[in-house]
């Protein structure tokens, strides 16, 4: 994205297309607040700030599992029953990286076929990066601007391969966590902390001969979510069953969603979340703009090499390294 020669009236047309819904404004718009130069990262910041009484009125999901429980086909399922029931969706489908560019190495657009060609549906695959929970770094001023946009649904969907999936839930208002049928045996290696954090488990390919397995799942994670402290005491996470290839269950997966959304809102705690999220999301930035100092700084940077090599050579400990690096940022 080549540098606005006039940043002000730039950032001011964009907001205004991006109001009117205008995709390729949206899809520019991200692709400003993804990059990491300098003077495009401030324009973002003040496009942000310019566009935030335009957003918060979405509904904001996250959808996680591990790989092959059929994330990308299920929203693209959900997707397409909420737009045929009028809604816009908005898909922040998180890649994992490749080690070697940093960039996205799956399409997650070739398995969400529908959605990709529908109008009123928009889906943006972004690279992790190494961000902690398979979120990027972008993704929550990403889902701030698709609300600008007039998209009143989104879906979040993690990279689901075992990294913290503490900071999905700490961006979307409901945590969904599906599973595949079997239980028997995912009980045993059943993420604890997931489960915990999740405001419904989902049970996928509840079809065919799958039906009797699937209710089977759903009645052991019953089971456990009983001996488990749910997120509120306004709400105990549901389990479920579906066929996101045929569709079967879809309707009710959504309307527990919206009870969630009723329940949580009726006892305040739908607010106070979003508050918390807000603070979150500023130590989060803050945490990421140290390091990025770190890295960008050369001074800093060679700093820092000493240092690591001092904890590595066992010279001095961990605590103190971090302990002198934290002295350089201040």
């Amino acid at each position: 994205m080549a540098t606005p020669t006039n940043p002000r009236f730039d950032i001011e047309t964009l907001a205004m297309e991006l109001r009117a819904g205008r995709r390729a404004a949206l899809a520019r718009a991200i692709t400003l607040i993804e990059s990491r130069r300098g003077d495009h990262q401030a324009a973002a910041r003040e496009l942000v700030q310019m566009l935030l009484p335009d957003t918060g009125k979405a509904i904001r999901v996250g959808i996680t599992g591990s790989p092959g429980v059929g994330k990308s086909t299920t929203i693209d399922a959900l997707g397409m029953f909420l737009i045929e029931r009028g809604h816009k969706v908005a898909v922040l489908a998180v890649d994992p990286s490749s080690a070697r560019s940093g960039g996205s190495i799956l399409g997650d657009k070739t398995r969400m076929a529908r959605l990709a060609a529908s109008d009123h549906a928009f889906i943006r695959p972004s690279p992790s990066s190494g961000t902690l929970g398979g979120v990027a770094a972008k993704t929550r001023e990403a889902m701030l601007l698709c609300e600008a946009a007039g998209f009143d649904v989104m879906l979040v969907e993690t990279v689901g391969i075992g990294q913290s999936e503490t900071v999905v839930c700490d961006m979307t208002d409901f945590f969904l966590a599906l599973m595949l049928p079997g239980a028997g045996d995912e009980l045993q290696g059943i993420k604890k902390g997931l489960v915990e954090l999740a405001d419904m488990i989902a049970i996928n390919k509840a079809d065919g001969d799958n039906i009797k397995r699937a209710n089977a799942a759903a009645g052991e994670y019953r089971s456990a979510l009983h001996i488990l402290a749910s997120r509120s005491e306004h709400w105990q996470p549901p389990v479920e069953t579906y066929s996101a290839l045929t569709g079967a269950g879809i309707a009710e997966l959504w309307q527990k969603v919206l009870e969630h959304r009723s329940a949580m809102t009726a006892s305040g705690d739908f607010a106070a979340r979003r508050r918390e999220q807000q603070v979150k999301w500023m130590w989060s930035i803050l945490e990421q703009r140290m390091m990025a100092r770190l890295r960008s700084d050369a001074s800093l940077r060679g700093k820092v090499k000493k240092i690591e090599a001092e904890v590595a050579g066992g010279h001095i400990t961990p605590a103190l390294g971090a302990e002198e690096i934290a002295e350089m940022l201040k």
